[in-house]
């Protein structure tokens, strides 16, 4: 059974003076709403949750990979599935709890840390909660500097990190331990739980201190609270948002149609987006596997994965999770460029757009920027 109170705060929890607070979950949210290029989850409930947590634990501390210690344990949590099934059914409190127990009787040491499987959506925010619950730091880092729907996505598997068993916990108290013989397979028994969870659960990992430097993309929690101060305090939120991501406004206009199943634990389908204003004589199709994958215009890729791509609010800047897409919407389209660790030759073949089914050639987005418009 989970333990009901966090154990005594660990020495990795102490070792900084950064922290996160409660004044900081809306930028947080807002950031890593972003970061979720429309996956991850919507991060409007998770948000009040992560206040509610912080205001009653207090700040956690924020650790970078330089603090860790050659004891510290780190556990990386994430939702995992169909994010329209996270608005229905609301994570449990035990579940962050069994996951813990869980991994530190297969470790046989203490957690001393959270990190974010993914900075992007609600799987970007939630890890602070789950350190201030469980009484540890979070680590600034993640492992896919935004949001990716497949479990061989991380960039411990890019950089060849010895993959211990996987733990997973459901809203009913189900839990499942899998040791899979590689990364494909962990990918399909994940999927396979997830569907038999009701499309949606909480799953863990975890990563010794000494695996962590060049297994993780450092940064990714303050990198989110910054990105989501410059939107809260913006009056030209869209394009302050493209000035700090360096990125590009692809078009701005009207949701003409969104098409959207559940498929196998997924979020597939499309939305299709006619250009307003100066963009009038434009349509867009943004391609959709809980994140957006690609952008297409008169058959053209104009930019594809791994580059992120972000439906926003045209008038707030608000990130828009695919779950939440609606006709009628007005909307900008953001793109910019991934993290270099994704363009490297396996991190194309686990994150490009053949990873996903596509027949076309990764084209990084700052080649193909200024054709842009």
């Amino acid at each position: 059974m989970p333990h009901e109170a966090p154990p005594s705060a660990p020495s990795a929890a102490r070792r900084t003076a950064a922290a996160v607070t409660p004044d900081d979950v809306p930028a947080l949210a807002a950031g890593a709403a972003i970061f979720g290029t429309g996956g991850g989850g919507a991060v409007h409930t998770v948000r009040l949750a992560t206040r509610h947590a912080l205001d009653e634990h207090g700040p956690v501390p924020l650790l970078t990979v330089a603090d860790l210690g050659e004891d510290d344990l780190v556990i990386s949590m994430s939702g995992v599935g169909a994010p329209f099934a996270g608005i229905e059914m609301l994570p449990a409190d035990h579940q962050p709890l069994t996951l813990r127990d869980e991994i530190e009787e297969l470790a046989g040491r203490p957690v001393t840390a959270v990190m974010a499987t993914e900075i992007g959506g609600s799987n970007g925010v939630g890890p602070a909660a789950w350190a201030a619950r469980l009484g540890i730091a979070l680590l600034d880092a993640d492992t896919m500097g935004r949001a990716f729907p497949e479990a061989t996505m991380t960039s411990t598997n890019v950089a060849g990190v010895p993959r211990g068993p996987i733990v997973m916990s459901d809203v009913v108290g189900n839990v499942s331990v899998l040791r899979t013989v590689d990364s494909a397979w962990l990918e399909r028994h994940v999927r396979a739980n997830v569907v038999a969870s009701g499309a949606i659960a909480l799953g863990a990992s975890f990563i010794a201190a000494g695996d962590v430097p060049g297994a993780v993309i450092e940064g990714s929690v303050s990198r989110a609270i910054a990105v989501g101060r410059r939107l809260l305090g913006s009056a030209s939120p869209v394009e302050d948002l493209a000035d700090e991501l360096d990125g590009d406004v692809l078009v701005s206009g009207k949701v003409i149609d969104v098409e959207r199943r559940n498929e196998g634990g997924f979020t597939r389908g499309s939305a299709t987006i006619a250009g307003v204003g100066p963009d009038r004589d434009r349509l867009v199709r943004v391609e959709i596997q809980n994140e957006n994958l690609v952008v297409l215009e008169d058959g053209q890729v104009l930019v594809s994965v791994p580059d992120l791509i972000t439906i926003v609010d045209s008038e707030t800047g608000e990130a828009i999770s695919t779950e939440l897409l609606r006709f009628g919407q007005r909307v900008s389209v953001l793109a910019w460029a991934c993290d270099p660790l994704w363009r490297t030759p396996r991190g194309l073949e686990l994150t490009g757009p053949r990873a996903f089914g596509y027949e076309i050639d990764y084209a990084p987005f700052g080649a193909v920027k200024e054709t842009v418009r």
